[in-house]
């Protein structure tokens, strides 16, 4: 073990497991490797990639975490997404689609970790409370609950801290006048399952991003009557069918009719915001949080992965920024997170750091 010391990885979902990989493959090539503990607060590894029918709080009265729905397909292609290690042709045997359902990129990534043995690093059931950084001992304070058991555990310390939680499982709910006295369903798209509650019902979407693309085609699928998007800065100008049409920003609700900025109005039964998702890491002591939209750069984040307000260049974020080629992009940041617990990195002065806005992975070796 690598002079006593322990890394606290948050979530296991791709990028935290993307980290526990690179931890195995050095401890398989006989390194000396630190004490990993993964925290999960869900019963199994995946992340928003474990489907679940559950919604608003599971039976532990914990905030649902993941935000995927049944007929969920990759809107990206797998060659994007594909592991340098580890190919879909590889996992399947033979090959496969470009653009493969959720239950076939879940198996995929399972496949990976099971190849791979990585289990064992993880407590499931478990959520990090508290972490708060130690000035004087230059280390983390880690507060655990047990959620089967209720438990607040024993005070953990750790000498790094791996957030890799993701963000795609706060909602941003805008509000607008009239959407709390509406007479039918509003939902936020993280909690969508399956469109079949939306059949014969007259729907408004409130987004013009991928998840209104995809949940607007689904609610038709479904045999919803008809559905409105709208939009705040541009529509998304498909070539709709009939059913499905655009409107500019709604501005008020008045029972179940609807006002748009260019003065229209339409009744509708329900409504569903797809309106992104917020960053949130409430178990982080403030110091120690990413204060951030979604966006590629977020500020703060050196390589787009170490946290340089606080914590001595000892925490680090796995998947905290806006999404391109994720899988392959968790993995290389995973590496270069290891790399610099393992003390491979030489970090610049904080100055040189903190005008480093563009996330770099030359270190990436596969």
């Amino acid at each position: 073990m690598l002079l006593g010391k322990r890394v606290c990885v948050i979530g296991a979902g791709p990028s935290g497991m993307s980290v526990l990989y690179h931890f195995n493959k050095l401890r398989k090539q006989g390194k000396d490797i630190p004490e990993v503990v993964c925290f999960e607060k869900q019963s199994n590894w995946g992340g928003l990639w474990k489907y679940s029918e559950e919604t608003g709080t599971d039976r532990y009265g914990e905030p649902v975490h993941g935000s995927m729905y049944r007929g969920l397909w990759s809107n990206g292609p797998k060659e994007g997404i594909e592991y340098p290690d580890f190919s879909f042709d590889e996992h399947f045997g033979k090959p496969i689609p470009s653009f493969p359902p959720r239950e076939a990129i879940y198996d995929y990534l399972e496949g990976r970790w099971t190849k791979n043995k990585l289990r064992h690093w993880i407590r499931f059931n478990h959520v990090v409370r508290q972490v708060t950084f130690n000035d004087t001992t230059n280390d983390f304070s880690v507060v655990i609950k047990t959620l089967p058991e209720n438990k607040v555990l024993p005070v953990e310390r750790f000498d790094f801290v791996v957030v890799a939680n993701g963000h795609f499982s706060v909602p941003n709910m805008p509000f607008f006048p009239g959407v709390d006295q509406f007479l039918g369903r509003v939902i936020h798209s993280h909690d969508f399952r399956n469109a079949s509650h939306f059949k014969g019902k007259r729907v408004l979407v409130v987004g013009a991003g991928l998840s209104a693309e995809d949940i607007a085609l689904q609610c038709l699928k479904y045999g919803a009557k008809y559905i409105i998007c709208t939009w705040r800065s541009k529509p998304m100008g498909y070539n709709w069918p009939s059913q499905i049409t655009e409107k500019p920003l709604l501005t008020k609700i008045e029972g179940n009719t609807v006002l748009f900025r260019d003065g229209t109005s339409v009744e509708v039964d329900d409504i569903i915001f797809c309106t992104g998702y917020l960053h949130s890491y409430p178990f982080l002591e403030k110091r120690l949080q990413l204060k951030n939209t979604n966006g590629p750069c977020p500020e703060g984040l050196y390589k787009g992965i170490l946290w340089t307000r606080g914590g001595n260049n000892k925490v680090l974020y796995v998947g905290a920024f806006h999404q391109f080629y994720t899988f392959t992009i968790f993995d290389a940041q995973a590496c270069w997170a290891v790399k610099r617990i393992m003390g491979d990195i030489q970090l610049p002065d904080l100055q040189a750091m903190e005008i480093t806005s563009i996330p770099g992975f030359s270190e990436y070796k596969t």
